[in-house]
């Protein structure tokens, strides 16, 4: 009996309802197999177990379009990773978060703590852009930029170089322990630990100016807390990327989660046509049969570095990096039949209905988002200033009368330079009945704070009040466009 045929019994036959699991029954005193029967046609089912089901991952490494995209992104990100701390500019460390000095250097922008509202501008646009490109390319974040993914195909690539390809490592995982085999795992966690380690100093060259963190590492002077730091990612790097790998996607990562929401059905995601693959089922080549294109040769999940079967439909685990799709069109050129079984492809184009220009209103909604955040960015850092100016007034007299029937008012003017050059200053005030007693021009070397003591000075004839509230301007001198000024107040005898 097949699963989608039941052949006739008479009157006489004593009928038993089948559990889900095949069982035996007599049928007019004869065993017969019987096993559940649904209602509607079932995928040829393959004899091999899930990788998900078997508890550990090889990923059997495959060739083709979409991983040499992924494997040039990938690489390209891991080296801007490691090299960016070592790019000098004006100076300075090209990119670094100098959390002693409380700023952020970018090349040529110097961010302090008030600036920081910048950043988080940039990351909600961020994830604006992810939103957006999700839309229409689902989960291509996950499998081509994603950190996660690109250093645990970094150690699977160390992993296959000392311990041989997938066959080769499901195979020494059940052998039992010799010295070829404890070699071969000492080399491969020595490998997987170097890696670890160079992240982590790489990660926190971000924090600590590189070239004397690499000094400090090898000469063994580093502080307690930089060790610390340092350690502290190698091992997480080490965890992640050589153990946990795909549980990182399945259990920890957030986005995996909701990302479906911003799904539609013109969303490009990497989908197996059943109609055209089904029913499923291995045959020899260039000879006619009546089953579908799909050969379950298994190989689209052999690859999967999350080990899900993608011709079970869309799978939140699954990060569309695309090696299914290349191993599924290997397969169909070595059989002669069209490629594209597995692809990036919409519901609806999958379907033969016509993808609409404009899309749905969130793919609007988010393009727009995204735009927003942009004009606000640039907003923020147009009008963003390179000097810092406080005013703070003498706590120890409001003002001081001389002999000459003169009003003396005492300030500290806290100055910073946010640039990293050494800047020349003027200050002033902005009404001339008050005169500065002291050097109105300063001189202010990169990121320093200046304290700077001043004294105004105003005839008692010219003051209509007991306070008057006056502008101090800082401006500097080389160009006169950047200058900022602060209100206070100065008291007389009124």
């Amino acid at each position: 009996m097949s699963n989608n045929k039941i052949s006739p019994l008479n009157n006489s036959a004593k009928i038993f309802i089948p559990t889900p699991e095949t069982s035996k029954y007599l049928i007019n005193e004869q065993a017969i197999e019987i096993r559940e029967i649904s209602a509607t046609p079932q995928p040829a089912k393959t004899s091999k177990k899930s990788p998900l089901e078997s508890g550990h991952i090889h990923i059997r490494e495959q060739k083709g379009t979409f991983q040499r995209i992924r494997t040039s992104t990938n690489s390209l990100l891991v080296c801007l990773f490691f090299l960016l701390p070592f790019i000098s500019y004006q100076g300075h460390q090209a990119i670094l978060f100098d959390l002693n000095e409380q700023q952020f250097f970018f090349f040529g922008t110097t961010l302090w703590p008030q600036d920081f509202t910048v950043l988080a501008w940039v990351f909600i646009a961020a994830a604006f852009l992810l939103f957006f490109i999700t839309v229409f390319w689902g989960r291509v974040w996950c499998g081509y930029l994603c950190p996660q993914t690109a250093w645990t195909f970094m150690y699977v690539w160390i992993e296959t170089r000392i311990e041989g390809n997938q066959n080769k490592r499901v195979a020494l995982d059940k052998a039992p322990w010799t010295s070829q085999k404890l070699l071969k795992r000492m080399a491969k966690h020595a490998a997987w630990g170097i890696t670890a380690l160079l992240t982590g100093c790489a990660f926190i060259a971000y924090f600590v100016p590189a070239r004397e963190l690499y000094i400090d590492i090898v000469s063994f002077q580093a502080s307690f807390w930089v060790a610390v730091w340092v350690w502290f990612f190698a091992i997480c790097t080490y965890l992640n990327a050589g153990w946990m790998r795909e549980q990182m996607c399945l259990h920890c990562c957030p986005y995996s989660r909701f990302q479906s929401v911003m799904f539609d059905a013109n969303t490009k995601t990497v989908t197996y046509d059943a109609n055209r693959g089904e029913s499923r089922g291995p045959r020899k080549r260039k000879q006619p049969t009546e089953l579908g294109d799909c050969v379950d040769c298994h190989l689209c999940v052999d690859v999967c570095p999350t080990g899900i079967d993608i011709r079970n439909g869309l799978q939140y685990e699954c990060i569309n990096c695309g090696a299914c799709v290349d191993a599924c069109n290997q397969t169909m050129d070595k059989f002669g039949y069209q490629k594209n079984l597995i692809s990036y492809v919409s519901e609806n184009a999958l379907k033969g209905q016509h993808e609409p220009v404009y899309r749905s209103l969130k793919f609007i909604g988010y393009g727009v988002s995204v735009l927003v955040m942009l004009v606000v960015i640039g907003l923020d850092m147009a009008n963003k200033s390179d000097i810092q100016l406080n005013v703070l007034r003498d706590r120890q007299s409001l003002y001081r009368e001389t002999s000459d029937n003169l009003i003396e008012n005492s300030y500290t003017l806290k100055i910073r330079n946010k640039t990293q050059q050494t800047r020349h200053y003027r200050l002033s005030v902005d009404n001339s009945r008050f005169q500065l007693e002291n050097n109105p021009e300063l001189v202010i070397n990169p990121g320093e704070q200046l304290d700077h003591p001043i004294t105004l000075i105003a005839h008692s004839d010219a003051l209509a009040a007991n306070r008057t509230k006056i502008k101090l301007f800082i401006t500097e001198i080389s160009n006169p466009e950047n200058s900022v000024f602060q209100q206070t107040n100065f008291f007389g005898p009124g």
